[in-house]
């Protein structure tokens, strides 16, 4: 019997072949902790008696959930952090950098086969690199920075198989969104959610990393893809690691098995308030938008901007339109292309790199009974710091259409 993706990388650290339920330890190559679960790890680190790092290279915090600081609190949390930072000597990627889950890619601590825990539930993004990767708590990462090492519970695996071709109106949201309406926000709990199928190897790496980054919102562990030529071509030169091509057999054996036929599928909605309340965009083309916001870990990377600048070049936003991109390296990549200059020409409101109006701290609050499109991963009650405001959940494209037109917009095919 063959091993799933989520079972070869484990096996790979193990020397032999892992079951599923078995309980694993294993050597973490990158820890990550940000400023929402950063300061419980330092109290944690502390009470526990740890004295040191145990390695200062794979040991990462980020500064941007409120970056920038949106009060006097915050700022102390944030100060406590580069405090640990200077005292161990860790890497602090401080406000401006971008999104923790944007920049571990970038800066070379993710590869095929390693193994990454982040304080943070969407950790199981860096799964597109076909590492086994996955959010932990903060009093675990205390322990991760302490010792270097955690246990796991080896997951079952969900094959989801998308065969087929993308409309051209259609994102690898789109599918990610209708897949979480077919297994629902607890169908996958504890599985690695492994992405496979044509429709997924013809994907850029900002595409494939929407697929992962969404798995968590079904219950998953961690969401994978297999590494072939274009996870290669991206980390070029951004790791030190060799690069290995890995993917599940296939005489694996697998939970369940879903099937997507790519040429079915129209533009999608997450609604209110929950992720897996999924419905077509065109259910509700025509209803007037408040506000739409382009970004966070999900959809804030180039192509995400490159197609919202392409939607609205030489036009003008009916909808307030918030831009926020992904990290400080796509930001640059994003204004020698000219991508920023006609998202301000078209009225967006362009900030600092970060999760922004994601988590609902500062930078895009909505009001009472507005409606929001927004390229996020969570809906829920408050997400967005207004409980009483409808958050609807859309790919870029989608997004950038109704924002154009002050509507729910079905984008056309072009």
């Amino acid at each position: 019997m063959g091993l799933t993706l989520a079972e070869k990388i484990i096996s790979r650290r193990i020397g032999r072949e892992p079951s599923p339920g078995e309980i694993v330890v294993l050597p973490i190559d990158a820890a990550m902790a940000h400023d929402g679960t950063a300061p419980l790890m330092i109290k944690s680190f502390e009470e526990m008696g740890a004295k040191k790092v145990w390695n200062k290279e794979k040991a990462i915090f980020v500064i941007d959930h409120i970056s920038p600081s949106s009060n006097e609190g915050t700022s102390a949390l944030h100060k406590m952090m580069r405090d640990f930072a200077k005292k161990h000597g860790i890497t602090l990627y401080d406000v401006g950098e971008g999104i923790c889950h944007q920049i571990l890619p970038e800066k070379g601590y993710v590869f095929p086969g390693g193994v990454v825990v982040g304080a943070d539930s969407h950790t199981c993004t860096h799964g597109a690199f076909a590492a086994f990767s996955t959010g932990i708590g903060s009093t675990d990462m205390a322990a991760v920075f302490a010792s270097g090492k955690l246990w796991f519970k080896v997951p079952e695996s969900l094959k989801v198989n998308v065969t087929g071709k993308f409309k051209q109106n259609v994102m690898s949201k789109d599918a990610v969104i209708h897949v979480i309406g077919e297994v629902g926000a607890a169908g996958a709990t504890y599985k690695a959610v492994e992405f496979t199928g044509g429709a997924v190897k013809g994907m850029t790496m900002d595409s494939r990393m929407t697929m992962t980054n969404m798995a968590i919102e079904m219950g998953g562990k961690t969401g994978l893809i297999a590494s072939d030529s274009t996870t290669k071509e991206f980390l070029k030169g951004r790791m030190d690691a060799p690069f290995i091509e890995l993917s599940g057999d296939k005489d694996a054996r697998y939970s369940d098995v879903l099937e997507v036929d790519a040429t079915t599928l129209e533009p999608q909605l997450s609604c209110p308030h929950q992720v897996d309340n999924v419905k077509p965009v065109s259910e509700f083309e025509g209803k007037p938008v408040d506000q739409v916001f382009i970004g966070s870990c999900t959809n804030g990377r180039l192509e995400d901007l490159r197609i919202a600048a392409r939607v609205l070049k030489g036009k003008k936003v009916r909808a307030r339109t918030i831009v926020m991109p992904a990290s400080r390296e796509v930001m640059l990549n994003a204004l020698r292309e000219g991508v920023i200059e006609e998202l301000v020409k078209a009225g967006c409101a362009v900030g600092v790199p970060g999760c922004g109006p994601c988590v609902g701290g500062h930078h895009g609050v909505p009001s009472q009974g507005e409606i929001v499109i927004s390229t996020t991963n969570r809906n829920f009650k408050g997400r967005m710091g207004c409980a009483e405001a409808d958050i609807y959940l859309a790919s870029p494209l989608t997004a950038a259409y109704s924002a154009l037109n002050g509507k729910f917009t079905v984008p056309p095919e072009v």
